[in-house]
């Protein structure tokens, strides 16, 4: 029987390679690139663009069909009684829920990460409902606990204390403590999430060897557990600062466009009724950029108080 011929121009031909172009996408210095772009381009579309037009805005007067250039005018009307209430009223917004976030989810993460609490998995993923609830949702049974009626929970609860019915919605202190209360019920679990992950870091070496030295738990807490939560107690603290100062919806909630001697106005608030109730957009968008400058100065300089540029040990 003869041997099969063989094709030795198939055998010989070479392997055809990638083109050119598909090279150059899967390349080392190509990649990165190709990853990053969606984030680039959100960016630039969804942020930087906004904010540069924004900046372009606040020098003019904006009417259906006209506009016109104002100069500085109105960043000279910014600067009156309803604007600093709105400032103040979120100042204090900020101070109390930036103490409250940072303080109580470090007090709770360490419960949480202890030997005596069990079912630790069920408690970790039940902390992200909160914060899956619509603010508006949420805020109406919130409204609902804190009604002006005797037969709200809230009032129920203060006659049975032996203390009279709240209205909780037209005094300045119980309309902030419902802000408040609003929000920290939203984000309280999700920061005790980053303290929980921040606990894992901790060597267990170093506890043992302050428990050998015959440090109190206080002292474990204090010399060895706040050092390493640094880094996320910083993070959430200065997120918790920007977001409060872009606070809208547990304003709006309660009082729609407008509360009683504008206990509940916000910056945005004030943005929000200016530029788009009243049409103002000029104006509205003077008042978004002095935000965007206050923002930027408090976080800048709460990053240089917590020494969040320091590299090493310096």
């Amino acid at each position: 029987m003869l041997p099969t011929p063989r094709n030795t121009a198939t055998e010989l031909a070479p392997i055809k390679s990638p083109n050119k172009l598909y090279k150059f996408l899967n390349s080392k210095k190509v990649v990165p690139y190709i990853f990053v772009t969606p984030f680039i381009l959100s960016f630039l579309v969804f942020t930087l663009y906004p904010t540069i037009k924004a900046f372009i805005m606040s020098f003019q007067n904006i009417l259906p069909g006209q506009i016109t250039f104002v100069g500085f005018k109105n960043y000279s009307r910014i600067f009156n009684p309803t604007f600093y209430k709105a400032l103040s009223n979120t100042t204090i917004y900020v101070v109390l829920t930036v103490v409250i976030l940072v303080t109580v989810p470090i007090i709770l993460a360490v419960l949480l990460d202890s030997k005596f609490v069990k079912f630790k998995i069920l408690f970790r993923a039940s902390l992200f409902i909160p914060a899956l609830t619509s603010t508006i949702v949420a805020g109406m049974v919130f409204r609902l606990l804190f009604g002006e009626t005797d037969s709200a929970a809230a009032n129920q609860l203060m006659n049975w204390l032996g203390s009279n019915s709240i209205e909780w919605r037209y005094h300045a202190w119980s309309g902030m403590l419902l802000m408040v209360l609003l929000c920290c019920w939203r984000w309280m679990g999700v920061n005790i999430l980053y303290f929980l992950a921040a606990l894992q870091t901790v060597p267990d070496e170093l506890y043992e060897a302050a428990e050998i030295d015959g440090a109190s738990r206080f002292q474990k807490f204090r010399f060895v557990t706040l050092p390493f939560l640094k880094p996320v107690t910083i993070f959430v603290s200065t997120i918790s600062i920007i977001g409060g100062y872009r606070m809208f919806e547990e304003s709006f909630v309660y009082w729609g466009t407008g509360s009683p001697g504008n206990i509940g106005l916000t910056v945005v608030g004030y943005l929000y009724q200016q530029g788009i109730q009243q049409n103002n957009m000029g104006f509205g968008a003077a008042i978004g950029v002095v935000l965007m400058i206050i923002i930027f100065i408090i976080s800048f300089i709460q990053l240089i108080l917590t020494g969040a540029f320091k590299k090493g040990d310096e």
